[in-house]
C-alpha cells in the first residue's frame, strides 16, 4: 500500500491531503508546494558531516545514514516533499554491475555493455537484491509523518547511456552507435533495463513512497523523433508497471524542451520542465492533463536576494494559469549553493502563493 493510497472503506494516509501530492493530481492547494531535486545533500554541511569517509555508492546502501541525508532537507528548509537520498546507478551496481561513482566524475562502468552477449549481464532485479531500501523507507515514512516522500530511479536511455559509454559522455556517441547501428539490439537493452527500474520503483512504492521520479538526465541529447522510435516504448513500459499503484508518476530530463509532450505522452502525471522553456510554453508543448513541476535556473541561486525573489515570480507567474504546478530548479541543486538561499526561496514561494 503506497503512502498516499487508501484501503476501501478507510480514511486517506496522512500524506494524501499534502500540499505537493495536491499539485500532482491537479488539486487545488494551500499554496505551491515546494521541493528541489539534489536537495538532499551536496549543499547541505551536515550532510558533508555524516558522509565524511564514506564513498557514494556505500552511503546509499546505509539505511541509518540515507534517512538522515534524506531528512536534512526537510528539517533546514521546510520543504513540502523529501526525496530519497540515492543514485540512478543503485539498482545496477544491485544487480552484479561492475560501477563506481568516482568523485567529481560521476558512475563509471568498469565493462561498457555493447554486445548482446552483454546483456545477460543485465538480470532481474528482485527485492531481496535492495532490503536497504526497504529498510529506508521504512524509517523514513515512521518520521516524516505527513510530509510525502519521493521515490526514483534513472531512466531506461540515461541507464542504458551510462552503461554503453562507460560513464558519463558528453556527445553519447558509442549510444547513439549502437541505438543507429543495431536498433534491434538498443531496444533489447532499453526494455531489459525497463523491467530493472520499473521493479525498483516497485519496491520504493511499497515501502511507502508517496510519488515516484523518473530521472532521463541525458535524453535531451536526442531529437523528437528519436525519442519516439527509440525510447519512449521504455519509458512508457516503466511508468506503465507502476500505474496501478496511484502514485503520482513525475518525469523530467535536462535539455527536453523539444521532447516535453512526449514526456508526458510516456506516462508522467507530473513532467519536469528545465529552465530553459518558461512554465507556460511548457505547457502549451505539454497538452492539458498533466501537471508541471520547475522551474528556476539553479544558477539563479547565487544572485542576491532581490534578484531570486525576482526570477521565482517570473517562474510563479507563468505557471499562474497551470492546473497543477510544483515548484523546483530547473536542475538539480548546484554544490556550492548557500543552503540559507534555498530556505529563503521555499519561504518566498510560501508566502506568495497563499490561498
Amino acid at each position: 500500500m503506497s503512502a498516499n493510497q487508501s484501503p476501501a472503506g478507510q480514511q486517506p494516509t496522512a500524506t494524501y491531503d499534502s500540499a505537493f501530492l495536491k499539485a500532482c493530481r491537479r488539486e487545488p492547494v494551500p499554496h505551491t508546494p515546494v521541493w528541489f531535486m539534489r536537495q538532499a545533500g551536496r549543499s547541505l554541511p551536515e550532510y558533508l558531516k555524516a558522509r565524511e569517509g564514506i564513498p557514494m555508492l556505500e552511503s546509499c546502501m546505509r539505511p541509518e545514514l540515507v534517512a538522515e541525508i534524506t531528512l536534512q532537507p526537510v528539517r533546514r528548509h521546510g520543504v513540502d516533499a523529501a526525496i530519497y537520498f540515492s543514485d540512478i546507478v543503485v539498482p545496477l551496481k544491485a544487480i552484479g554491475i561492475d560501477l563506481d561513482i568516482k568523485p567529481g566524475v560521476g558512475p563509471v562502468i568498469a565493462n561498457p555493455i555493447r554486445t548482446r552477449a552483454d546483456l545477460a549481464r543485465l538480470r532481474d532485479l528482485t527485492p531481496e537484491d535492495v532490503t536497504y531500501v526497504t529498510e529506508a523507507f521504512g524509517l523514513l515514512t515512521r518520521e516524516l509523518g505527513a510530509t510525502p516522500l519521493i521515490g526514483f530511479a534513472g531512466a531506461p536511455f540515461t541507464l542504458a547511456s551510462y552503461l554503453v559509454e562507460g560513464g558519463p559522455s558528453r556527445n553519447h556517441e558509442h549510444t547513439k552507435a549502437l541505438m543507429y547501428g543495431d536498433p534491434q539490439l538498443w531496444a533489447d537493452l532499453l526494455d531489459r533495463l525497463a523491467g530493472i527500474t520499473a521493479a525498483f520503483l516497485k519496491v520504493q512504492i511499497e515501502a511507502g513512497a508517496s510519488a515516484v521520479q523518473l530521472f532521463d538526465s541525458w535524453v535531451g541529447a536526442l531529437s523528437p523523433a528519436d525519442y519516439r522510435a527509440s525510447v519512449l516504448p521504455a519509458s512508457r513500459k516503466v511508468f506503465d508497471a507502476v500505474s496501478g499503484y496511484g502514485v503520482p508518476r513525475i518525469h523530467f530530463g535536462v535539455g527536453t524542451g523539444e521532447l516535453l509532450g512526449l514526456l508526458g505522452e510516456a506516462g508522467a502525471d507530473v513532467v519536469g520542465v528545465d529552465w530553459r522553456v518558461p512554465l507556460d510554453e511548457a505547457a502549451r508543448r505539454v497538452g492539458p492533463g498533466k501537471a508541471l513541476q520547475g522551474n528556476l535556473d539553479p544558477a539563479v541561486l547565487f544572485a542576491g536576494r532581490e534578484a531570486v525573489e525576482t526570477k521565482a515570480r517570473e517562474v510563479l507567474d507563468a505557471a499562474a494559469g497551470l492546473e497543477g504546478h510544483v515548484f523546483n530548479l530547473g536542475h538539480g541543486v548546484l554544490p556550492t549553493t548557500d543552503p540559507d538561499a534555498l530556505t529563503r526561496l521555499v519561504e518566498y514561494v510560501h508566502t506568495q502563493t497563499a490561498r
